[in-house]
């Protein structure tokens, strides 16, 4: 399995700085903020599933590779 790529590290960002506003939101009473953090939270979630998508495919390609080499 190779090291996470830059879409998978910026979904994990948007996951967490959308948890941060979803409480900052809850906390102040602020529905705007909870729902803009909950939104973050979505975004984070689809575009670290597509770098886990486009790594394990690039795995896959190189492991294919390997094998014809040999």
């Amino acid at each position: 399995m190779g090291a996470p790529n830059k879409d998978e590290m910026e979904g994990k960002y948007n996951q967490v700085k959308g948890s941060v506003k979803e409480g900052l939101g809850r906390l102040t009473g602020d529905d705007d903020m909870r729902a803009e953090g909950s939104a973050d939270k979505i975004k984070g979630d689809v575009q670290e599933g597509w770098g886990g998508t486009k790594r394990k495919v690039g795995d896959m390609l190189e492991d294919a590779g390997d094998a014809i080499k040999h």
